[in-house]
């Protein structure tokens, strides 16, 4: 089925005759910017997005809380979350930019996923509409995401699930974390079933058991990963005080099969020699889909989602400011609206894209982002053609 099909009416809206003269308007913002300033968690330090830096929010029942910054880059597939970044475009800059994120867990609620896609639209009005916004799902997180942190930790549980910080007094817990090189895309750490079946050679592990931090190094694990796995379980003492003892063991180390032997094997147990860790979606040419750009237009008079190139080059010049247009660069997926677009074009962006990306076969967790004529980013402007 070609992927506009069945998009084009995506749903009927008939701006002919009705009210939404002021939507859009300068009384509609002001109006959506009182109500984002009512936003406890955008009040944070005298208000968010006045420095640089990043900043992080947990949904917990329709709530926005302020995540500890001591676990920054740490998130629960349970969950969804904000992120705000704050930075200088460049060192002259005399204005801040944003880039603002929403990352959904596996496991996260369709209420939380929802609360995190309507309160990033908040605190985009909250900053004037300056936000470039990003949908982000676990397991397909794009470069701009995994970029903000030294690496990415995926933890189990969540809000809805009653999780609970692991503390020293914990005993009895077992936990195993799986830290993973992605390629050149960053370092993953993940929480993985605490059995020997989950251990591999390729991979470095951290097995956790409340007071004794076992670091278990594959033998064909790279020097990046041993890295990040100490610098992990320091974070870990540090935040139980220094109250858990440390070990240090590689696979051919004899000692090693007291890991094994924890989560359940024995010493004949042979572990892979097979990373189990998912991959992320590839960038090479091989793997990429064909770009595609698609106009989301209400000219008629009813919202039409139209294609305008599939497999064909596309440059800054196809996109035109009356309009919104959808751009499949083959791995991400980027909505571009311009200055001219009508509010019921800006507003559906979302469930375009997302409409998008289920007409195609697996490709429904794809990175997706919002950017506005005049205020593209280097990311954008890195995936047209010249």
């Amino acid at each position: 089925m070609p992927p506009n099909e069945g998009l084009t009416h995506l749903e009927q809206y008939k701006v002919e005759g009705s009210n939404v003269e002021f939507i859009g308007s300068n009384i509609d913002h002001s109006v959506k910017y009182n109500s984002a300033a009512t936003e406890p968690a955008w009040q944070q330090d005298g208000g968010v997005g006045k420095t640089e830096g990043i900043k992080i929010w947990r949904i917990e029942q329709f709530q926005v809380i302020a995540w500890p910054p001591n676990r920054y880059g740490s998130f629960h597939e349970g969950d969804s979350y904000i992120v705000l970044r704050t930075f200088k475009a460049s060192p002259d800059a005399r204005e801040l930019s944003y880039d603002l994120f929403f990352w959904l867990g596996k496991d996260t609620t369709m209420d939380e996923a929802g609360t995190a896609a309507y309160k990033t639209v908040e605190l985009d009005e909250f900053l004037h509409g300056a936000a470039i916004q990003h949908r982000e799902v676990q397991g397909s997180e794009s470069r701009s995401f995994l970029a903000l942190f030294p690496r990415l930790t995926i933890l189990r549980g969540g809000a809805a699930t009653g999780f609970n910080h692991v503390e020293t007094s914990e005993t009895s817990l077992l936990r195993l974390l799986q830290i993973t090189s992605d390629g050149g895309r960053g370092i993953i750490v993940r929480e993985v079933d605490p059995t020997w079946e989950s251990l591999n050679e390729k991979d470095v592990f951290i097995l956790d058991e409340g007071q004794k931090l076992t670091s278990w190094q594959g033998k064909s694990c790279s020097p990046m990963e041993k890295m990040q796995a100490a610098t992990a379980i320091s974070e870990i003492v540090n935040e139980r005080q220094g109250k858990a003892e440390v070990e240090v063991l590689a696979q051919t180390d004899s000692r090693s099969s007291i890991v094994v032997k924890a989560l359940g094997g024995t010493a004949e147990s042979k572990v892979s020699s097979v990373s189990s860790a998912p991959k992320h979606p590839s960038h090479s040419q091989e793997d990429r889909r064909p770009k595609r750009l698609f106009r989301l237009s209400d000219a008629s008079g009813a919202l039409k989602f139209d294609p305008v190139k599939n497999g064909e080059k596309v440059t800054q010049s196809d996109f035109k400011s009356e309009d919104v247009f959808v751009y499949d660069s083959g791995y991400q997926i980027y909505v571009w609206q311009g200055n001219g677009a009508s509010q019921q074009e800006k507003a559906k962006w979302l469930k375009v894209a997302e409409a998008y990306l289920r007409s195609l076969d697996g490709a429904w967790s794809t990175p997706v982002a919002t950017v506005k004529e005049g205020r593209e980013g280097l990311a954008f402007k890195s995936v047209l053609d010249v």
